[in-house]
Formats: C-alpha cells, structure tokens, sequence
C-alpha cells in the first residue's frame, strides 16, 4: 500500500496547499495555522504567514493485511487510533495526549510506553510526503531519493518542510491491558528492574508489552507493567470521577480496554490538572466529561499566558516568582539514578514520569536526534513550576537542567523552552547535518531555522 490513497481528494488538497503556500511572500517566514497545539514554548508571531491545513487531518486508508496506514500530517492521534483499533491494530507508538499530530510526533519526537520495543514514532515511518522549504513536495524513503530528509526530519520541528502524508506500520492488539504496578522503596531498585524488564520483555510468563513508571518520591516509585489479554474480569474507567495516577499509587493489578490504556494519561494530562482544580472532588463532579481531556487544560494555559491572572494573584499574596519547568529529557538507564538524585535535590518537582526508550533499528541514524542504538534510555518527564529564591531567575533552573542532561550524555526534547546558547545546540542536535539539509530544501530560509525556532522563539 505505500504511497497510495484510497481518498481522491487527497491530491487536489495537496495542490491547494501548494499553491497557497507559493503565494505567500518569499520573504516572510510561514507558520502553520493550527487549533491545536502541545508545545510549551513561545509559537512564532501570530503575523506571520499562515498555512491553513485543517482538510488535513484524517486517515486515508488502513492496510489491515499489510499492517499499515496511510495518514495525513495533521491527524491526531486520537483520530487514527480511532481508525485502526476495529482492524485490531494500534500505531507503534501511540504518544500520550489525544491531540498530538501524526506529523508533529515525527517531526518533534514522541515517546510512550511501548517505546522500550519500538523506539520513537518516526521509526514505525515507511515514508514521508513532505512540503519542503522551497515549495516542492518530495516522497522521502529511507533508501530513495530523498533519504537524507527521511532521517532528517525527525526533531526538524517543522524548519524544513511540513509532513503531508505519512505511510506508518501497525501492530495487532488483543481487546484489554492487564495492568501490574509495582512499588519500590529505592530508586536504584526500580531502575535495576526497569533494565531487567526492557532485556527480557516477560514478567511472571507473561509478555511485557507496555512499561512505564512513576515517581512520587525518591522512596515510592512504580512501574506499570502492561500485557495484553483476551478477556478481563473487570475493566477500571479513568475518564470521570477515578483519576489514573492515583491509581498507580493504590493498585497492584488493574484492567484497560485498549482504548483506555492508550488514553489514560489524557484524561488529567498525567497529573497537571491538578494545579487547575479538576482533581477536586467537587469541582469533578461538576465538570462534565467531555472537558476532562488535556486539549480543554490547554486552552486554559493559554489564557494563562495571554493574561497572566495566576501570577498576579501571586504578586498580590506576596508568593515569590515561579519559573515553569516542563521539560522530557532522555538519560542514559544507567545514569539515570544520578539525574534523578540531582533533580530532587535541587527542583523537587514530583511526581515524575519515567519511560524507557531503546532505539528500534540498531543501524538507523537519525541526524537531529542521534541515540546510541546500543543503550537503553529513559525518558524523565516534568511538568510544572519552581519558586525562585532570592538570587535566582527565570531560566536557572530549565538551565541547570539542560547541563546536567549533556553532563550524563543525554538529550532534551525540544517541544518546550530551551536556553542552549548557539554553538552548544548546534553541537548537540546535529548542526553539521542540519545545514545541509537547510540548503538543500529550504534554500531561501522562508522556515525559520531549527535555533531560531525551538531556542530563540522569535
């Protein structure tokens, strides 16, 4: 099935947007016109040229044979896991907030809890149709003409071209995730275990098809083990009144149809609802289902942002400043004990994501975001804010952050705020590569470069 359609207006969609973006000024750097967004950074100056892509968000066919999919750039994951599940497919990564694009999850790097066996989204990518820089839509392959863009775009971030249509792998899914928490009292135990599991991939007999963990301290930490099964003697639902992470803490065992598992985090955007007051018991009686989803929470951080009401209100009590520290970063699994005994010593935010992550094709090298194939990552994902102390100022601590990454050999996702100055950045995301890249699809520079667009922000 690659490179086909089963939709017939796919095409002249296509040639629509072309010929829009062609029209626009050659000395105006374009941005796409999104309603949704997951970046926590600064997106470019709403005057700026905009492409309207929303007629492409949608699956265009699913190859239930070949196990693939055909997908427009702008389809959320919600969208296509809503179009494979009833061939009993699943994308290999399904990243976890509902509104993350298929192409934004390739070109700004997705994780989630299969990627200790699949690697990243862009890895499951037979190939890219890709609207480059320079207004020409080129097919990207891994052994074809354009095979430098193929392993360039991903962490691009949208600098050298825009995702149009996507060719993705699926694997098969049984109905449930039989879920298994484990608690640990150290993190060193929890880490030896974690590395135990990604070598073995079993637990008690069973496959270990899903694995993640969560820290609520230095002293309580827990994996979840997901395995699927046929049947379930009971299904939990986290999308009301039940709140997952809590559960992680409470449980030892639990069932998911597949669906649920896929969204479980979505529902209180892991656990950052609480600093909006949905986890109140009253207020989530109040709060109709259908706003308990993490692109509702955005909207309100929005407003946030715009009018900064929190933050006055803040000054007012006389509270000091806070610097907004939401940052995914990969550490070696072997380091990762000593990032997290610095992180709790010097941010202490918690609780504390944890996600394995091992390259899927040992010989595949990914220019922008090159990881050593033959060591296990983990993900450590963080989302809030800090009290700055008297001296300190905003950025110390997503700066500090940021040195002590590259200090253990790791790398930083760069979705959210970053502080690298020119030269480090270059260094560690692949500058040499980049340019080439650069001049050869978008010459005349109308995308912002990677630097300016993920650091700089202008």
């Amino acid at each position: 099935m690659s490179g086909a359609t089963a939709d017939p207006d796919y095409a002249a969609r296509r040639d629509r947007l072309v010929a829009q973006y062609r029209a626009l000024r050659p000395d105006a750097p374009v941005r796409l016109a999104k309603r949704t967004s997951n970046l926590f950074r600064t997106r470019a100056d709403g005057s700026r040229p905009t492409l309207d892509v929303d007629g492409f968000d949608g699956v265009l066919s699913v190859d239930p044979v070949a196990r693939t999919a055909d997908v427009q750039g702008m389809t959320t994951y919600e969208h296509l896991v809503d179009a494979t599940l009833p061939y009993g497919l699943m994308p290999l990564v399904v990243p976890q907030l509902k509104t993350i694009t298929v192409g934004g999850a390739v070109t700004g790097l997705g994780i989630e809890s299969t990627s200790f066996r699949n690697g990243c989204p862009h890895e499951s990518v037979l190939e890219l149709e890709v609207l480059t820089g320079d207004g020409r839509v080129v097919v990207a392959r891994p052994d074809g003409e354009h095979r430098d863009l193929f392993h360039g775009f991903p962490n691009s971030y949208g600098t050298l071209g825009y995702a149009l249509r996507l060719t993705i792998e699926l694997e098969p899914v049984r109905p449930y995730v039989r879920l298994t928490h484990l608690r640990f009292a150290s993190e060193a135990a929890a880490l030896a275990t974690l590395a135990d599991l990604v070598a073995r991939r079993t637990l008690d007999g069973a496959d270990v098809d899903f694995l993640d963990g969560t820290v609520f301290g230095p002293d309580d930490v827990r994996l979840t083990i997901g395995t699927f099964v046929d049947e379930a003697p009971y299904t939990s639902d986290y999308t009301g009144l039940d709140i997952y992470y809590r559960s992680v803490q409470h449980r030892s065992h639990d069932y998911l149809t597949v669906r649920d598992y896929l969204w479980r985090w979505d529902t209180d955007w892991f656990w950052c609802s609480r600093a909006l007051g949905v986890q109140h018991p009253v207020v989530r009686r109040l709060v109709p289902r259908r706003y308990l989803r993490s692109d509702v929470y955005w909207q309100v951080v929005g407003f946030e942002r715009r009018h900064g009401v929190a933050a006055r209100v803040d000054r007012w009590r006389g509270r000091p400043e806070r610097e907004v520290v939401v940052q995914d970063v990969e550490i070696p699994l072997a380091r990762t004990g000593e990032f997290l005994d610095v992180f709790h010593r010097e941010v202490g935010i918690a609780p504390v994501w944890l996600c394995p992550l091992r390259q899927r094709d040992p010989a595949a090298v990914w220019d922008l975001y090159a990881l050593d194939p033959a060591t296990t990552y983990v993900n450590v994902g963080f989302w809030s804010s800090v009290a700055l102390q008297p001296g300190q100022r905003d950025g110390d601590h997503n700066r500090r952050i940021e040195e002590l990454v590259a200090g253990l050999g790791g790398r930083k996702s760069l979705y959210s705020t970053a502080y690298y100055d020119e030269d480090e950045f270059w260094r560690t995301y692949g500058g040499e590569t980049y340019d080439v890249l650069k001049k050869t699809y978008d010459p005349d520079g109308r995308l912002l470069d990677l630097y300016a667009k993920t650091v700089q922000r202008r």
